[in-house]
């Protein structure tokens, strides 16, 4: 079983950075994209930036230029910098990532439980 657990949210004021991390943990790990999404209420669920295993990124326009996605593929952590944060951006931040704890076996879909982040105006 794969276990994603993420850390770092919480309250900061507009113009304020946060970075997010995100803990991959089982046996025989072979994680491959990872991503972020968000949800805030009312909303539907937001791809934010997604890497790959090769390290290739790819962004949401509405965080282009302020967030950077990065991971630790030997530490099985990914990593969301987020700068010049907005109001707006306020959401439970959710970590994703398709792994697989066999060799040659299929890749699943995994989510963890989310951290809050709050921008306050």
């Amino acid at each position: 079983q794969v276990q994603l657990v993420e850390s770092g949210g919480g309250l900061v004021q507009a113009g304020g950075s946060l970075r997010l991390s995100c803990a991959a943990s089982g046996s025989r790990l072979n994680i491959n994209t990872m991503a972020w999404y968000r949800q805030a209420p009312g909303n539907t669920r937001e791809l934010v930036a997604t890497i790959t295993s090769g390290g290739s990124t790819d962004y949401a326009d509405s965080v282009k230029g302020r967030f950077t996605i990065s991971r630790d593929n030997a530490e099985n952590t990914l990593y969301l910098q987020m700068n010049s944060l907005k109001p707006e951006d306020t959401a439970v931040y959710i970590c994703n990532a398709a792994a697989r704890t066999r060799a040659f076996g299929p890749f699943y879909n995994y989510w963890g439980q989310g951290t809050q982040v709050t921008v306050s105006s």
